[in-house]
């Protein structure tokens, strides 16, 4: 019996004069002529590896700008060789990618929107939106290694938040991304030292506004609240600029601080600790009520310091209409002090109904119903350490 011959690797083109051969239906299979072929492979189509989305602050580069399809395994059998930041870098400009327009906190993500190539991404652009943060989406990549006096490996971060002069990138759950981004970070800190970036896990978001004065606010307050109009750190820094405004004002004097309660208590507070002068404070309580066809004041708690002859200094969270505060200011001069000025944190001058003079202002805002940093409603939101605005829908 002649020996069975193995299938080639090569499989023969049938003879154009061939007839076609047709099956019955359930007949058996005909045997071949001794040769065993494999049944015909389909062909396998080409593949080209992607980076995947969790990673999209690594790029893999031969020039700048490079596409982001390279394979790894090429990139790491190539010759490594010791990097030269600062000649390499100034041939090769890093990639700086337009600013975004910001995204609207408006309701939970479903997808992810163009430019982010991750939700997580997403989520904290929502974040920096609340609070009023601004940022920029990868704006900048910083050259890691060379080769032949081009750029053969760089790293992008995710955002850059130029209020803090800090750059920022994401990480996913996946240990192996993690690793491989914190090796880059070590190195990217290594030639750039006088670089600010840090590596947040999304349940770090929080920590980093609270760190940087934002502060956080309770679950039960967030679907409240619209946008943080004014967050803490400007609400501080204007403080410190109002502060030495005054003091070198009354310099020489000794002015008594006077504020309306309740709002005013945490602006007081802070005021009076920038005043590089010796001072007193104390506070009233009114009520504006209708009363014989037009608007009056009742006064609730007096001072309990004698005025006379003292230059006053009324305290205010905020100015709209301005009839409450002109009351005030009529009420204070029957008490004859030297002299009364005004400092409001927040002047609302589209209410105005009176005009009164301010002489002294934190900030210039629209005519939008504003809580926290001691402004609330209905006794809420008090304790918030930014100014932000109410949702319409709140509002009777």
């Amino acid at each position: 019996m002649a020996p069975i011959q193995t299938a080639s690797r090569r499989r023969s083109r049938p003879r154009a004069d061939a007839p076609p051969q047709h099956e019955a239906e359930g007949a058996p299979p005909q045997a071949d002529s001794g040769a065993i072929n494999p049944p015909p492979q389909p062909a396998r189509p080409a593949t080209r590896r992607r980076s995947s989305p969790g990673n999209s602050g690594d790029l893999t580069v031969d020039t700048l700008p490079a596409p982001r399809t390279r394979s790894r395994s090429q990139a790491a059998s190539r010759k490594k060789i010791t990097p030269q930041p600062s000649a390499a870098y100034d041939d090769a400009k890093p990639t700086v990618a337009p600013r975004r327009p910001r995204i609207p906190v408006t309701g939970a993500p479903t997808d992810v929107p163009a430019p982010f190539a991750h939700n997580a991404e997403y989520e904290f652009a929502r974040i920096l939106d609340f609070y009023g943060i601004a940022w920029q989406y990868e704006p900048r990549s910083f050259p890691l290694r060379w080769e032949r006096g081009h750029v053969n490996e760089a790293f992008t971060p995710d955002f850059y938040l130029p209020d803090l002069d800090l750059f920022v990138e994401l990480t996913t759950l996946k240990s192996g991304l993690t690793a491989e981004k914190n090796r880059k970070m070590r190195q990217l800190q290594e030639l750039y030292p006088d670089t600010n970036i840090i590596m947040l896990k999304k349940r770090d978001y929080l920590r980093l506004l609270t760190k940087y004065g934002y502060g956080a606010i309770s679950p039960s307050q967030v679907p409240d609240i619209d946008r943080v109009l004014i967050p803490a750190v400007k609400l501080q820094e204007r403080v410190v600029e109002l502060g030495e405004k005054i003091s070198e004002d009354y310099a020489d004097k000794e002015p008594v601080l006077v504020g309306v309660l309740k709002g005013v208590m945490c602006f007081a507070s802070d005021l009076m600790r920038q005043i590089s002068l010796p001072t007193s404070i104390d506070f009233m309580s009114v009520s504006s009520y209708e009363g014989n066809g037009h608007a009056a004041v009742r006064i609730l708690k007096d001072l309990e310091l004698n005025i006379k002859g003292r230059d006053v200094l009324l305290v205010e969270d905020i100015v709209d209409t301005g009839m409450t505060l002109n009351h005030v200011i009529e009420y204070l001069q029957t008490k004859k002090p030297a002299s009364v000025k005004v400092c409001t944190l927040l002047n609302k001058e589209a209410r105005r109904l009176v005009n009164v003079p301010i002489d002294y202002v934190g900030f210039e805002i629209q005519d939008e119903f504003v809580v926290g940093y001691g402004l609330d409603f209905h006794e809420r939101f008090r304790n918030l350490p930014f100014i932000g605005t109410l949702k319409h829908d709140l509002l009777p």
